[in-house]
C-alpha cells in the first residue's frame, strides 16, 4: 500500500543525498557528465536559452538529474510490486524483482530474492557496481515498447548522470528498508494501479523544481469543470475522428488523464465493437502535451501508460504495444508557434539533452487543436535571457510580465481558428488573475482578450472568479477563462463574480461552499448568492484594463464613488517610487552608520511593511550617494566606508540594466548610483504601503528614503501642509480602501494557508500609483481629521519604548515603562475613535449617505478594538451563526453585541443609527465590512518593549571603548564583557526587565542575546558547502576587480572579463541568524564577530569581536587572538581555522590599509601579512592549505560502545 506523504518525506531526504553526490560528479573533470554539462551551458548561453551563472545553472541540472534518478527508481518499484514487468528479464536472464518487493508474499521475501539476483549479477560482472545494477533495471523498462519513453535512453539523465557506487548503494538500501516487523517501509502494491501519488512527487519532491517550474497540480474538480466546457462541446462539434486536444503546460498529466478517460468513454459509446486496444489507441491519438520539466513529462507518460494498460485489460508492460501518445519535453513558448517567422529560428536549433521536442515535429503548430486546456505557470520568468526571448515572440508580454501572459496567447494560437469551412477550437484554463489589475496585463486585455486582434481572434465565453474558492495548493488568486478562437459573436460574456470567500477550510474542496455555489449556478442567466454573482457582463467592460470581478453590488458602489468630478492624478505632481536602487540588498541595511562610520551618504529609510496607521517606522538605513537635490555625488566625494562597502558588490551593481537593455557598465553609469531617482521636488511626501491588506498612507516632512515597497505621492511645490493633511485623511478612509481594492491586484493570503483565506481582510493587495491617479476626490475638506490623526500618530511614536529609551536610558526611565504603556494605549484608542469618525464623515463627503452621522459631542475620548459599529454588527452575526469571522481572535479584541453602558447617551444614539444603516443600506453595508475597515494590527506593547530593551542592551555592548585596549583592537569573551560592565546599573536594569525578574545571571542572558547578532569570522563557519562555493566565486571576482583597478591606474595587461557572482540563499548559511545578518549579497549587518572553537582559560563563554572594526582592526585583533590562544596551549586544530580567517581578511587589509602607521613604523597590511607568514611557516602549511580547512562533521547520537 502506498503512503504518499511518507514516501514524499523520505524521498526528499534521498534527494539531498543524491544531489550532493551529483554535485561532486559535476565538478570532477574526470567525469564525462561534468564535461557535458559545461558544453551544454556554453551552448545554452550562446543560444539565449539561459542567462544564469554557471553555478546557478549547474545546480538546476544537478537537481533535475537527481530527481530523474528517484523518479525512475520509483517507476521500477511500482512496476515490481504490481507485477507490471512480469516475464521481463535483466541482463538477458535475471527475472524480477531487481530492487525489492513485498516481504510477506507466498513465495517469500521479494527483497531477499532481489538481493540474490543482484549477487548473481556481480558474480557474472565482478567489475560492475550498484549503479550498473540500477541501469539494468531501467533497461528492462526501456527495452519494452510500452516502456521506452518512460526512461528514454536518448534523453533521460539517468543514463548520463553517473551517481557514485556509494550513492547507488544507498538508494538500493532505501528502497529495501523494512520496519521492525520485517515489512517494507515503502510498499507500492495497489490493486487499482492508482498513480495519483506520482502527482504529489511531481509537485513537492524538489524545492528547486517547484520554484523554477511553478509546479502545481490541478485538482480533479477544477480539471473536470474546464473539460466539461471545452473538451465535451468540442467533441460534440468536431466528432472523434482526427480529434486533437493539447495541454501545452501538461505537468504530471492531470488534464491529459482526464481527457483520455473521456475520449475513451466516447469511443466506447461510438464504436463498442472496435477492438479494446484500438479504442485505447484512438483515444491516445487525440492526446497531446508538452512541458519544460523532464520529470513532469516522465510522470505524465508513466501515468498515461498505466491508464492505457488498465483500459486495455492488460496487467503487464510485457507484451503491451508502444502506446502512441504524444507527450514532448521542451519549452512550449519557444516551439514552432513562438518563432514568428525567422525571428528565433537560428537560435532554436539548440535543445537541452533532456528535451525531445524535436522528436514530435508539428506538435506546436498553430491552429490545429480542437481543445486547448491547462493550468499554466503563474511566476515571472527569472532568467532574463528567456524573458527577453518570450517578449520577442509574444506581443502581449509587457513590463515585468508573468508567464500567464504568453501562455494565454499561446493557448489561443494553438486552437483551430474559425474559417468558412471550419469552426473555432475551444480554449480553457485556470490561471493567475494578476493580469486583471496589474499593469503588465494591460496589453493582454486591451489588445488580445478584447477580441480586437484579427490575426489571433479571441471570443471569451466565460470569465469565472475563483479567488474565493478553496483550491488546494493555489496560494495565488485565480480565474477560469473559457473561450474560442474566433471573432466575438455576442455582446456579453458570462461572468462569475466573487462576493466573499470560504468561511472555513472545507474538508472536501470540491464541496466547498464557494465552489459548489459557482458550479450550481454558472449556467444561470443571473444569480445573486451568498458567495458569487452570475451575470452577463457587457463585453466592452472586458476590453478595458483593469478588470473587476467583485459581485454583491460592488460594481454599483464603485460607480457611485466614481461620480466625483475630480481625480487624484489632477492634483498631484507625481505618484511613484521615491527611487529605485534595483539592488536593495546592497544599498539598504540596519545600523550602517553605527557599524561603518558612514555619515553623509546615509539617510533614515523605511519600507512598505513598516508603513502602517499614519506612521512609518524608519528603522533602516539607506546608502544614498546624492545631495539634497538628488544630484549624484562624484566618486571623490564618497566616504571611504561607502566606497569600500559598494566596491565589494561592484560587478553585481554594474550588471544592473538600464531601460535600453545595456548594463550600467556598458551605459557608462557609475556602479554606485541608483537605478531611478526622480527630482527631489517638495520636501513633504505622502508615502504608502505598496502591498498590504488595507490602505496605509503616511505624511512625511522630508529627509527620508523610501524603498520600492513604499512609493510616494508628491503634491505640487505650492501645496500647503493643509493640502497634504486633507489628502492624507481621504486616502485613509474605508471608502478609499473599498475603491482601491476594486481596481488593485489581489496577491492572496500570505498567512501560509496555501490559498485559503479564512476572511477577506487577510488578503493582500498591490496598490499602485497608476490606480491611485484615478481615485475620485470629494469636494468636502477632511483636513481636520487628517491633522488630528497625524498628531496622534506622532504622539504614539514618541511614546513607544524605543523612543523613550533613546531619550533617556537612566534607570528611572526603565522603571517608567509600565506607566508609558498606559499612555500609549490611551493614544491608540483615541486614534481608533478618530478614524471611525473619519470613515463616517467620508460617506457623507462621497454622497453615499444623507445627513451627518459623525459624533459632535465631547463625552468620548477613545474606542477599544471591538467597539466600532461594524464590529458590534459582526459580533452579532458570529453569535447567531450567520458568520464565522476570526476578526476578534486575530486582533486580540473582545466581541460585544450590546452597546457599552459607559458610553454617553448621544454617542450611543449615533452608533444605533450607524448600525441601522449598515443593516438597511447596501452601500454602507459593503463599506462597513472588515475588509475595508482599519485593523489597527500593531505589534503590541510587549513586543515593542522587548525589541527596544534588547536593542538598548546590545547598543551598550557595542561601545567602541569595550573593543580596544592600550594595544589596539581586542577580542572579548562574554564573561569579560560582563565583568567590564558589572557597574553599569542601567544594563542590569534592562536585563532584569527583559528576563522579568531581579538577580539576573548576566553571562547567560548576554549569550542568548548575542547569539542572534553574531556571525563567524570565517567562511567555512558561516556557510554550508554550497555557500562556501559561492563565496569562493566572490573571492575570484574580487581578485579580478583588483586586477582591473591595477590596469585602470596604468598597470600593464588587458582588463579581465568578470562574471557576475551568484547570490546567496538561506540554504547556503549554517544558521538562519547568519542569513538574516547577511542576505543575498552577503552584506555584513551583524553587530558582533564570533570566534567558535576558541575559549578563554578558566571559562567557556563565547569569544567575540566587534563588527564595527575595519578590516585592519579585524586582522590585528585576529592576530592577537592567535597569540593568546597559543599562549593558552591551543591545539593545531584550534589555530589553523584562525589562520584561515587571517588569510581571508588579508587581501582587504592589503587593499585598503597599506599606508604606514607612524605610531608603529609599519602598515597594518605588512603587520598582518608578516604575522601570517610566520605562523604558516611554524605550522608547515600554506595559505591554500588553511583556506581549505573545513569544520569537522557534527556527530549525532550516543557514541558507540565497544563489545
Amino acid at each position: 500500500m502506498i503512503v504518499s506523504s511518507a514516501l514524499l518525506k523520505d524521498l526528499r531526504g534521498q534527494l539531498k543525498l543524491v544531489e550532493a553526490d551529483l554535485r561532486k560528479q559535476a565538478e570532477d573533470a574526470e567525469v564525462a557528465w561534468s564535461g557535458e554539462l559545461r558544453e551544454q551551458f556554453d551552448y545554452a548561453t550562446a543560444a539565449g536559452r539561459t542567462g544564469l551563472t554557471w553555478s546557478a545553472w549547474r545546480d538546476g541540472e544537478i537537481s533535475q538529474a537527481a530527481v530523474a534518478w528517484l523518479i525512475a527508481a520509483t517507476f521500477i518499484r511500482f512496476c515490481e510490486d504490481n507485477d507490471l514487468l512480469e516475464g521481463a528479464v535483466a541482463d538477458g536472464q535475471i527475472p524480477a524483482p531487481w530492487i525489492a518487493g513485498p516481504t510477506g508474499t507466498p513465495t517469500g521475501s521479494r527483497v531477499a530474492r532481489a538481493v540474490e539476483h543482484q549477487t548473481g549479477y556481480f558474480t557474472d560482472h565482478p567489475a560492475r557496481n550498484d549503479r550498473h545494477w540500477w541501469r539494468e533495471a531501467f533497461s528492462v523498462l526501456a527495452n519494452l515498447p510500452a516502456g521506452k519513453s518512460l526512461v528514454d535512453p536518448a534523453h533521460n539523465p539517468v543514463w548520463r548522470a553517473d551517481i557514485s557506487p556509494e550513492a547507488a548503494r544507498g538508494l538500493l538500501e532505501f528502497f529495501r528498508r523494512t520496519d521492525e516487523a520485517g515489512a517494507l517501509n515503502h510498499d507500492f502494491t495497489d490493486a487499482d494501479l492508482d498513480t495519483r501519488f506520482l502527482g504529489d512527487l511531481y509537485q513537492d519532491l524538489s524545492e528547486y523544481a517547484k520554484k523554477t517550474f511553478a509546479l502545481l497540480q490541478t485538482p480533479v474538480f477544477v480539471e473536470e469543470f474546464i473539460l466539461d466546457r471545452t473538451l465535451e462541446p468540442a467533441i460534440a462539434e468536431f466528432g472523434l475522428k482526427d480529434f486533437k486536444m493539447i495541454d501545452p503546460t501538461c505537468g504530471s498529466g492531470h488534464f491529459l488523464l482526464g481527457a483520455f478517460d473521456r475520449l475513451l468513454a466516447h469511443w466506447t459509446d461510438e464504436a463498442p465493437a472496435l477492438d479494446r486496444r484500438e479504442r485505447v489507441q484512438r483515444a491516445l491519438d487525440s492526446v497531446h502535451g508538452v512541458d519544460l520539466n523532464p520529470f513532469a513529462v516522465a510522470i505524465a507518460r508513466f501515468r498515461l501508460t498505466v491508464s492505457a494498460l488498465r483500459a486495455s485489460g492488460e496487467r503487464s508492460f510485457v507484451g503491451a504495444p508502444a502506446y502512441g501518445f504524444r507527450l514532448a519535453i521542451g519549452d512550449s513558448l519557444l516551439g514552432e508557434q513562438g518563432t514568428q517567422g525567422d525571428l528565433l529560428a537560428s537560435e532554436d536549433a539548440f535543445a537541452y539533452a533532456t528535451e525531445d521536442l524535436g522528436d514530435y515535429k508539428g506538435i506546436l503548430t498553430p491552429g490545429q487543436y480542437h481543445a486547448v486546456v491547462g493550468n499554466p505557470p503563474y511566476i515571472t520568468p527569472k532568467d532574463k535571457a528567456l524573458a527577453d526571448r518570450y517578449r520577442l515572440a509574444y506581443p502581449t508580454c509587457h513590463r515585468q510580465y508573468a508567464l500567464s501572459v504568453p501562455f494565454m496567447e499561446l493557448f489561443f494560437r494553438l486552437a483551430a481558428r474559425e474559417d468558412p469551412i471550419r469552426s473555432a477550437g475551444y480554449v480553457g484554463q485556470i490561471t493567475a488573475n494578476s493580469f486583471m489589475k496589474r499593469e503588465f496585463g494591460r496589453k493582454l486585455i486591451e489588445e488580445f482578450l478584447s477580441g480586437r486582434d484579427f490575426s489571433n481572434p479571441v471570443d471569451l465565453e466565460l470569465v469565472a472568479d475563483t479567488s474565493g474558492a478553496y483550491i488546494p495548493g493555489h496560494g495565488t488568486p485565480t480565474v477560469i477563462l473559457v473561450g474560442r478562437r474566433r471573432r466575438p459573436v455576442s455582446g456579453s460574456i458570462k461572468t462569475v463574480m466573487g462576493i466573499r470567500g470560504e468561511p472555513g477550510q472545507p474538508t472536501e474542496p470540491a464541496r466547498g461552499l464557494v465552489w459548489s455555489e459557482l458550479v450550481a449556478n454558472v449556467q444561470s442567466d443571473h444569480f445573486e448568492g451568498k458567495f458569487v454573482t452570475v451575470a452577463a457582463t457587457p463585453r466592452d467592460q472586458f476590453a478595458r484594463h483593469p478588470w473587476s470581478l467583485s459581485g454583491g453590488g460592488a460594481g454599483a458602489l464603485k460607480e457611485a464613488i466614481d461620480r466625483r468630478p475630480d481625480q487624484l492624478g489632477a492634483r498631484v505632481d507625481r505618484i511613484g517610487f521615491f527611487g529605485d536602487s534595483h539592488a536593495d540588498e546592497a544599498f539598504f541595511a540596519d545600523r550602517l552608520p553605527a557599524q561603518l562610520g558612514i555619515q553623509k551618504e546615509v539617510r533614515r529609510a523605511t519600507r512598505g511593511e513598516l508603513v502602517r496607521d499614519y506612521s512609518a517606522e524608519f528603522s533602516e538605513s539607506a546608502i544614498f550617494p546624492y545631495d539634497e537635490f538628488h544630484e549624484l555625488l562624484s566618486a571623490e566625494l564618497l566616504s571611504d566606508a561607502v566606497n569600500r562597502l559598494l566596491w565589494q558588490r561592484r560587478t553585481t551593481l554594474w550588471s544592473r540594466r538600464v531601460f535600453s537593455g545595456q548594463t550600467y557598465r556598458e551605459a557608462g553609469k557609475a556602479f554606485y548610483e541608483w537605478h531611478q531617482l526622480p527630482q527631489a521636488g517638495a520636501s513633504r511626501s505622502i508615502t504608502f504601503a505598496f502591498v498590504a491588506t488595507h490602505n496605509h498612507f503616511v505624511l512625511d516632512r522630508g529627509g527620508k528614503v523610501f524603498n520600492r515597497s513604499a512609493p510616494v505621492i508628491k503634491l505640487p511645490a505650492l501645496a500647503t501642509e493643509e493640502d497634504h493633511l486633507n489628502l492624507l485623511a481621504i486616502l485613509n478612509t474605508s471608502t478609499a480602501c473599498f475603491w482601491l481594492k476594486q481596481v488593485s491586484h489581489s496577491k492572496g493570503s500570505q498567512s501560509g494557508t496555501g490559498g485559503f483565506m479564512h476572511d477577506e481582510w487577510e488578503e493582500f493587495y498591490e496598490f499602485t500609483g497608476t490606480k491611485l491617479e484615478r481615485f475620485p476626490l470629494p469636494v468636502t475638506n477632511l483636513m481636520a481629521f487628517g491633522k488630528k490623526l497625524d498628531d496622534l500618530a506622532r504622539a504614539l511614536d514618541d511614546g513607544e519604548p524605543d523612543a523613550l529609551l533613546a531619550r533617556n536610558t537612566a534607570s528611572s526611565q526603565v522603571g517608567m515603562l509600565d506607566e508609558s504603556r498606559r499612555s500609549w494605549l490611551a493614544v491608540l484608542e483615541e486614534m481608533v475613535f478618530q478614524q471611525e469618525e473619519l470613515d463616517w464623515a467620508a460617506y457623507s463627503a462621497f454622497g453615499l449617505v444623507d445627513g451627518n452621522l459623525t459624533y459632535a459631542g465631547a463625552g468620548l475620548a477613545g474606542l477599544a478594538l471591538g467597539e466600532r459599529a461594524f464590529e458590534i454588527q459582526l459580533a452579532r452575526r458570529n453569535e447567531s451563526g450567520a458568520d464565522e469571522s476570526t476578526w476578534f481572535v486575530r486582533h486580540g479584541s473582545t466581541p460585544i453585541t450590546g452597546l457599552p453602558t459607559s458610553w454617553p447617551a448621544d454617542y450611543r444614539d449615533v452608533v444605533e443609527r450607524r448600525l441601522a444603516l449598515i443593516a438597511s443600506d447596501p452601500f454602507i453595508g459593503l463599506l462597513e465590512r472588515p475588509e475595508y475597515k482599519r485593523r489597527w494590527a500593531t505589534r503590541g506593547w510587549d513586543t515593542l518593549e522587548k525589541d527596544a530593551v534588547t536593542a538598548a542592551v546590545l547598543d551598550r555592548l557595542e561601545q567602541a571603548e569595550l573593543w580596544r585596549d592600550a594595544s589596539g583592537p581586542v577580542t572579548r569573551s562574554v564573561a569579560e564583557l560582563a565583568d567590564l560592565l558589572r557597574d553599569d546599573q542601567v544594563l542590569i536594569d534592562l536585563l532584569e526587565r527583559l528576563v522579568g525578574g531581579a538577580e539576573v545571571d548576566v553571562v547567560p542572558a548576554l549569550e542568548r542575546l548575542i547569539a542572534e547578532e553574531a556571525v563567524p569570522y570565517l567562511a567555512a563557519l558561516r556557510y554550508k558547502p554550497s555557500g562556501v562555493e559561492k563565496f569562493r566565486e566572490w573571492q575570484h571576482v574580487w581578485d579580478l576587480q583588483r586586477e582591473e583597478d591595477r590596469i585602470d591606474v596604468g598597470g600593464p595587461g588587458t582588463k579581465p572579463t568578470i562574471a557576475v557572482p551568484p547570490k546567496f540563499g538561506q540554504v547556503d548559511f549554517v544558521r538562519t541568524a547568519y542569513w538574516k545578518a547577511r542576505g543575498k549579497l552577503d552584506v555584513p549587518k551583524e553587530r558582533f564577530i564570533v570566534y567558535p572553537r576558541v575559549t578563554r582559560t578558566g571559562e567557556g563563554s563565547t569569544v567575540l569581536g566587534w563588527a564595527g572594526w575595519n578590516y585592519a582592526e579585524q586582522g590585528l585583533a585576529l592576530a592577537r587572538l592567535v597569540g593568546d590562544a597559543k599562549a593558552a596551549g591551543a591545539t593545531h586544530d584550534t589555530v589553523i581555522p584562525l589562520l584561515a580567517g587571517l588569510a581571508e581578511v588579508e587581501p582587504w587589509v592589503a587593499q585598503w590599509h597599506h599606508e604606514i602607521d607612524p605610531a608603529f613604523g609599519t602598515s597594518p597590511a605588512a603587520a598582518v601579512s608578516g604575522f601570517l607568514d610566520g605562523e604558516l611557516h611554524e605550522y608547515g602549511v600554506t595559505r591554500d592549505g588553511v583556506t581549505a580547512w573545513t569544520p569537522p562533521a557534527v556527530t549525532r547520537g550516543r557514541p558507540r560502545k565497544d563489545a
